[in-house]
């Protein structure tokens, strides 16, 4: 539904209908199309020129993949980029909905753009992206900040040049959030930088974790065909790309809503190894549905890469129910077996929440055996943060912050210990580095990624920079190891 909202209109509710968590969980199996005719209206592909652009990307890789599509939207209508936000004529906040102190910085943003909007009338604000997709935050854009002229979510991106245009025109609020899912919209054109890529294999998610909401801000799981996914990834090897990782909120899920073929992502990553790209990741992966097939494919390595993030959440089966993961501590650990007995070289790196509603001293040491055992080289750590309208935000949230705060630490204490033994292991080995760009802190240095993903320093041209480099580690050091060029290796390492 699409809503012109007066900026003076308080009473939005009898024009406006949000989206519904309730209906989101109910919601069936109902048919997604998959649209091949996407197309920017001839009269559209001047309507940008003259003016600039700027988005402000919050969140994960699928945001950034989002940003990624709305630049190219942009620029057949006629605009260019900036960084300048005194300079732009449409600024986008792309937004993620994953923590509190997300959107907090999305609002406090919000804040300073009206200072902005007050000085350049013309300016198009608009807010997008997962927070789009929540009730509350879409009454208090407009009950709260009547300076943004746009609001839109997360399955109608390609509807940008028509929003737009509606904004530009009526220079009221336009809101246009789908409760639905959208189809999958392909052919989209994407702005791309640098040398990796990122391609969406599938949209949503339908596991519910008790705290999370993404499945009713991205909806329901919908895998893009096998034929789509591998002519883009076959493209971007044409293009020379470097690297390109799969992205999917639960992205092993691929091919389970297929019903007229059986066509998993094992069998997706095995068609996908024999592309022409160096190398291939993917994120994120759920350990319910990391099956011996994927397994078995990703044995192979070649270009695919040895690092597997494989998120756990916690390390306690009683905490593990609560948040609803399908899955215990036993079988995740079983998991972990699996893939180390196939793969030995392979680094693990998790996501872990601290504080659960009722999480006990017991079941946070459950957590840190867990880590030991596993000893992950590198993980997200976060102290839990109830989302507004998700099973996890109407249980009792018992556990002190100083109480939260302290496991923060020791779990992250025990997390370095282990990254660093990790990287220690490097020293003395040749590893191959692909260099994405100068260190931030210091322009001599270069930094680039192993095929597990670990950050390596090393001083070097700057011509290195979009390929391939051989690094003497020397130092290792607890997140990073820092290295020496070499010429010609004898051996390499990951």
């Amino acid at each position: 539904m699409t809503v012109k909202s007066g900026k003076s209109d308080k009473d939005f509710s009898i024009y406006f209908q949000p989206p519904s968590y309730k209906d989101a969980k109910k919601r069936g199996k109902e048919d997604i199309e998959v649209l091949y005719d996407f197309n920017i209206p001839v009269e559209m592909k001047e309507f940008g020129q003259g003016k600039r652009y700027m988005i402000r990307t919050y969140g994960c890789q699928m945001n950034e993949h989002d940003t990624e599509t709305m630049k190219g939207l942009l620029e057949q209508l006629g605009y260019t980029s900036t960084e300048d936000k005194q300079e732009a004529d449409v600024i986008l906040l792309n937004t993620c909905a994953i923590r509190e102190n997300a959107e907090d910085k999305v609002f406090g943003e919000l804040g300073h753009l009206k200072h902005l909007k007050i000085e350049k009338p013309h300016l198009v604000l608009g807010v997008c992206g997962c927070m789009s997709q929540e009730e509350g935050v879409v009454k208090r854009i407009l009950q709260k900040h009547g300076h943004v002229d746009l609001i839109f979510g997360t399955h109608n991106i390609h509807r940008l040049p028509a929003l737009l245009h509606d904004a530009y025109l009526s220079k009221e609020m336009v809101v246009e959030v789908w409760s639905k899912e959208g189809d999958i919209i392909e052919n989209l054109p994407k702005k791309r930088e640098g040398m990796r890529a990122w391609v969406n294999i599938m949209y949503g998610c339908d596991k519910f974790c008790t705290y999370c909401i993404v499945p009713y801000t991205r909806g329901k799981e919908r895998s893009r065909r096998p034929q789509d996914v591998l002519a883009e990834v076959r493209d971007l090897a044409r293009q020379g790309f470097k690297e390109v990782t799969l992205l999917g909120q639960n992205v092993n899920a691929y091919g389970k809503d297929f019903e007229d073929l059986t066509y998993g992502f094992g069998d997706l990553m095995d068609d996908i190894r024999k592309i022409d790209v160096p190398r291939i990741r993917f994120t994120t992966s759920h350990p319910r549905d990391f099956d011996d097939r994927l397994i078995e494919v990703l044995a192979h390595k070649g270009n695919l890469m040895e690092h597997i993030h494989l998120p756990v959440q916690s390390g306690s089966s009683e905490v593990l129910k609560k948040m609803s993961r399908k899955y215990t501590r036993e079988r995740y650990l079983e998991l972990v077996g699996k893939i180390k007995a196939a793969i030995p070289d392979v680094v693990l790196s998790t996501d872990i929440i601290v504080g659960f509603p009722g999480e006990t001293d017991e079941q946070f040491e459950d957590t840190l055996s867990l880590v030991k055992e596993v000893q992950y080289d590198f993980a997200y750590s976060f102290i839990y943060s109830p989302r507004e309208g998700t099973p996890a935000a109407a249980m009792e949230d018992n556990v002190p912050m100083e109480v939260k705060k302290e496991r923060l630490q020791r779990l992250n204490d025990a997390i370095a210990t282990y990254g660093k033994e990790g990287n220690e292991k490097l020293r003395g080995q040749i590893v191959e580095v692909l260099v994405e760009s100068e260190s931030k802190r210091n322009s001599e240095v270069l930094s680039g990624r192993t095929r597990t993903n670990k950050l390596v320093h090393f001083t070097g041209p700057k011509e290195l920079i979009g390929s391939f480099a051989h690094v003497l580690v020397t130092e290792p050091q607890t997140w990073l190891v820092k290295g020496e060029l070499v010429e010609k290796p004898l051996q390499i390492s990951i």
